[in-house]
């Protein structure tokens, strides 16, 4: 058994962690930070409760932290940790920037500890359907490539870590590392960028808004996010020399977590309850459409492949070198918003 603890207790420790931990066969919930609230002892009363993460880390018979914070203490915590001995899950972002990223795998390697990033969208159903046409050659060769993640949030929240202007705040660093992360896994690093990066909504103190086009040789990946798009349009868009394929963005895993659905290593997820990708092909000037409904995802699979890398059987499933790619990127799309230029990577 993996004894595990989580360093915090908001909506990610709720509903992104506890309930996969506390239901995968090889992992006990043994710990959960919580500076002042009780609120864990009603689904967890079997775990410790601390009220600081420096208790916690201290307690010698946790393996795995878990490091849920807000942003700004992504660096300080795994740090913590990673010195006290622990293994280490990071939330998104992994950190601030990509030197601190650099540091934190740097020290993990050191002590001879995993370090991973919780990078759950990898586990997406709607991910995997696009992952799949795109090894399937169908699309003949791949030449343009749009991903994007849009909410409809008029009105700037109240959250500090998210709102506010704190290291860290703002959708490029909030939303930014699901695609980025996609992009990254299906392409690896992409030879320059060029981004545009705004505050769009009235009253909001940090960017809502970005657009970062990915420059690959032959092809290009244009990442978009924004805080006013109402209706969804695809969030997957493939153009190659044979055809399109346009995925709709159809997971389902977190509105049934925060409904309370309890996940498991077994299928535990509905289907879209309609199509929610459609691929086009061209042969001998005929275009044939198909409809297609994707698999659900199931976030559980990460914390599988946490469990077979601590236990020597399977590698790093989010390695922190794919984070540093990440933060690198994060880092030249400001650098290109500030002054205008293509980022040579």
């Amino acid at each position: 058994m993996i004894k595990t603890g989580i360093a915090s207790f908001g909506m990610s420790g709720k509903v992104f962690h506890a309930p996969f931990i506390d239901n995968h066969p090889q992992f006990e919930l043994s710990a959960i930070v919580e500076r002042n609230n009780n609120d864990s002892r009603e689904k967890y009363g079997n775990s410790k409760l601390y009220r600081s993460f420096e208790e916690m880390i201290a307690d010698e018979s946790l393996v795995l932290i878990v490091v849920n914070t807000p942003a700004p203490l992504h660096y300080d915590f795994a740090k913590q940790a990673l010195a006290a001995g622990k293994n280490v899950i990071v939330e998104k972002p992994f950190t601030i920037d990509a030197k601190e990223a650099i540091a934190l795998d740097k020290l993990a390697k050191e002590k001879e500890l995993l370090l991973t990033v919780y990078q759950n969208r990898r586990y997406d159903g709607d991910f995997a359907a696009v992952k799949n046409i795109i090894s399937s050659g169908l699309l003949g060769k791949v030449k343009e490539v749009e991903i994007k993640f849009d909410r409809y949030r008029p009105t700037p929240g109240n959250s500090a870590h998210k709102d506010g202007q704190v290291p860290g705040a703002g959708v490029l660093h909030n939303l930014g590392p699901h695609t980025i992360d996609q992009v990254i896994e299906l392409f690896d690093m992409p030879q320059a960028i060029y981004a545009d990066v705004r505050i769009l909504r009235d009253g909001a103190q940090v960017n809502d808004y970005f657009e970062i086009l990915c420059y690959y040789e032959g092809f290009v990946v244009r990442i978009k996010s924004s805080m006013l798009v109402l209706e969804a349009t695809p969030a997957y868009i493939i153009h190659g020399t044979k055809g399109s394929f346009f995925q709709h963005r159809t997971d389902l895993q977190e509105t049934n977590l925060v409904a309370g659905a309890i996940p498991s290593l077994a299928p535990w997820c509905p289907p879209p309850a309609s199509p929610d990708g459609f691929l086009y092909v061209a042969e001998n000037g005929v275009t044939a459409k198909t409809e297609q409904t994707s698999v659900p995802g199931n976030y559980m699979l990460f914390y599988d492949d946490v469990y077979k890398a601590l236990t020597g059987l399977a590698p790093n499933p989010v390695p922190a070198t794919d984070a540093i790619k990440t933060m690198t990127i994060i880092d030249a799309a400001f650098e290109s918003d500030r002054t205008g230029k293509r980022i040579v990577l």
